[in-house]
């Protein structure tokens, strides 16, 4: 059995990528350990679970429980359902503190995301975090990052100053995406129409610099470090539209890119195959004999 951290912030978590992770590392008998900023349990985005306040008429009496986009963007029934066993669970309902982590008590860390500016800033900006992130990849454990969570290990350095991502492939969510999503929140949401982008670009800025997408290229050795579906690959139209997410049972629609203990994927789309993926990673390091690590 192997022990596993996943840090999030006090609220806005995506539930997918944080739940179903959950879910699969336990069922595959692994210890969950969760951390917040002060030890109190934290909240996803509610608006991602419910599915209220993705459609214009949310905030209207009687029709606002009334979902269309709300529907189409929130998490699927499995996501839900792996959130509702998460949040009743013991390990979620007593966390441990962000600043008491140490690298050595874990086996693995797992970087869910999520984009409400104002739950996912401080998660993002955390110093504590980005020392964390840090001691695990200079210890080389394994370390899973799906969407925002690949932005914080962007943000988090090296002893040479490089972030860690420096030299490694990965992805995260694309410029495509988060643009697409935030379209969506023009119309649905259209009183709070950067719902999606969490941090939308300043003055003079061009289109996309301040997506994930472009600061985690900026992060790199190189751009072409930086991997999203390749035109004509197999499932390439699952992957890419948007409107197929993964199971246990299909990786079809998944896109997930691994570089030694570094696995890395861009949505909820990807994260049944990007949590399996994880465990594989974390069960084939504590299985292993000291000379093969």
């Amino acid at each position: 059995m192997a022990r596993v951290v996943i840090p999030v912030p006090s609220r806005d978590f995506d539930p997918s990528e944080v739940a179903v992770g959950w879910r699969i590392l336990t069922d595959r008998g692994h210890e969950v350990v969760f951390a917040t900023p002060d030890g109190r349990p934290g909240h996803a985005d509610t608006i991602m679970v419910t599915g209220r306040g993705l459609d214009p008429w949310s905030e209207l009496p009687v029709i606002g429980g009334l979902k269309l986009l709300g529907l189409l963007l929130r998490a699927n029934r499995d996501a839900r359902s792996a959130h509702a066993a998460m949040i009743d669970d013991a390990a979620f309902r007593a966390p441990s503190r962000w600043a008491d982590l140490r690298v050595e008590d874990f086996d693995g860390l797992y970087l869910g995301g999520g984009h409400r500016a104002r739950g996912m800033r401080p998660f993002l900006e955390s110093e504590v975090l980005h020392r964390l992130v840090a001691a695990f990849f200079a210890a080389d454990k394994p370390v899973a990052a799906v969407c925002h969570g690949v932005l914080l290990a962007a943000r988090s350095r090296r002893a040479d100053g490089r972030s860690v991502l420096h030299g490694r492939r990965t992805t995260s969510l694309t410029w495509k995406q988060e643009r697409t999503a935030s379209l969506f929140a023009h119309v649905g949401r259209f009183w709070d129409p950067t719902y999606y982008r969490t941090y939308p670009e300043e003055p003079g800025q061009p289109a996309g610099h301040m997506s994930v997408e472009h600061e985690v290229k900026r992060a790199l050795a190189t751009p072409a470090d930086y991997r999203d579906v390749e035109p004509g690959s197999p499932h390439a139209v699952r992957k890419t539209l948007g409107l197929w997410r993964d199971t246990s049972a299909d990786d079809r629609p998944a896109f997930v890119v691994e570089d030694g203990n570094y696995l890395s994927a861009r949505w909820p789309g990807d994260v049944h195959t990007f949590a399996a993926r994880f465990a594989a990673l974390v069960e084939a390091r504590t299985t292993a004999g000291p000379a093969d690590r």
